[in-house]
């Protein structure tokens, strides 16, 4: 009798499996959710997830703080992520570099890119030329890369690290119009932004959405950007193409994402809540209006979209001849 029970125990158990992620799901989250920006303060990647923590709060029904991890062009933070306990209550975002382009230009990486669980695509970045309107005389793209071939030690640009969209773009930018450009990295944009206000800095093709106050107070004047439309709210600012540099379209995107082995129903239910917040108009306008363009997709997409860009990405940082030892 005892073996029999303990034969009809075995069914009993495998049929109430599927209940458990659904009742995982609802569980979750049980206390303060915190989210990892592995970039300093008031740069594009903190700006636009505080707009989804606000949010997060309400339909997760729990506290969602924000965290600032930088450093190593933002590895450290996703590190930071990646070793921990995974139950759901630590998130990291995660930009295109982590995924993509950090495994061809890093000779170690503290945490394996395709590990990650990707929660999906969040957001798109378009970058931009800007210059110091102060500083430079040029108007249009192309007066300034006729003032930076005038120049006979070159430009400086800067980006908010070795490896970033905006280091790549700005490299394959250079060599694309043959400018002779030295790359300065800088922790994030808002240390560059400074920099290039004061003069000591020429240039950078870097996220649009760090340099939206700047640009609408007159004090950067923005050149082009590198998404393949203009962008709504600048309709004034010629796509790369329309400035004379064809076939220049080279976005930034992220994706919210958790340590190797969460629960698939968490995943699943923080993926609701993003697409919850990303059909919301007023949140869309709010992205629009901060120079980016508010996505979603499901977490198989995106993981797979991180895997369709890796072979660009690489060609990229082979030409920049970027290398982290």
């Amino acid at each position: 009798m005892l073996h029999r029970r303990r034969v009809l125990a075995a069914p009993l158990a495998l049929a109430a499996a599927p209940l458990a992620r659904p009742a995982l799901a609802q569980a979750w989250p049980a206390r303060t959710v915190r989210i990892i920006v592995p970039w300093p303060p008031a740069g594009s990647t903190d700006v636009l997830v505080r707009f989804y923590a606000e949010r997060l709060q309400s339909l997760l029904g729990q506290s969602v703080v924000v965290e600032n991890r930088p450093g190593a062009g933002g590895n450290i933070g996703v590190d930071v992520v990646a070793k921990s306990t995974p139950d759901g209550h630590t998130i990291g975002i995660a930009a295109v570099a982590h995924l993509s382009i950090n495994p061809y230009l890093y000779a170690r990486l503290a945490y394996d890119p395709q590990s990650l669980m990707l929660v999906g695509v969040a957001w798109e970045l378009p970058n931009c030329a800007v210059v110091p309107a102060e500083h430079n005389p040029s108007r249009t793209l192309q007066e300034f890369i006729a003032w930076a071939k005038a120049k006979p030690d070159g430009i400086t640009y800067g980006s908010p690290g070795v490896g970033t969209t905006p280091h790549l773009s700005g490299a394959l930018f250079c060599t694309r119009v043959g400018i002779q450009g030295t790359h300065v990295p800088f922790r994030g944009a808002a240390q560059a932004i400074p920099v290039m206000l004061g003069g000591q800095l020429d240039f950078a093709l870097d996220n649009l959405t760090s340099y939206v106050p700047v640009i609408r107070e007159g004090r950067m004047r923005a050149l082009a950007v590198t998404s393949a439309q203009r962008v709504p709210t600048m309709p004034d600012v010629p796509t790369m193409a329309e400035a004379g540099v064809p076939d220049f379209v080279v976005t930034s995107w992220q994706s919210f994402f958790f340590p190797p082995g969460t629960p698939p129903a968490v995943i699943q239910r923080m993926n609701a809540a993003l697409k919850e917040i990303s059909e919301d108009e007023a949140m869309r306008k709010r992205f629009l209006d901060a120079g980016a363009f508010m996505a979603w997709s499901t977490p198989e997409e995106a993981t797979a979209r991180a895997e369709r860009e890796r072979p660009m990405w690489r060609e990229a940082v082979q030409i920049s001849g970027a290398r982290v030892e």
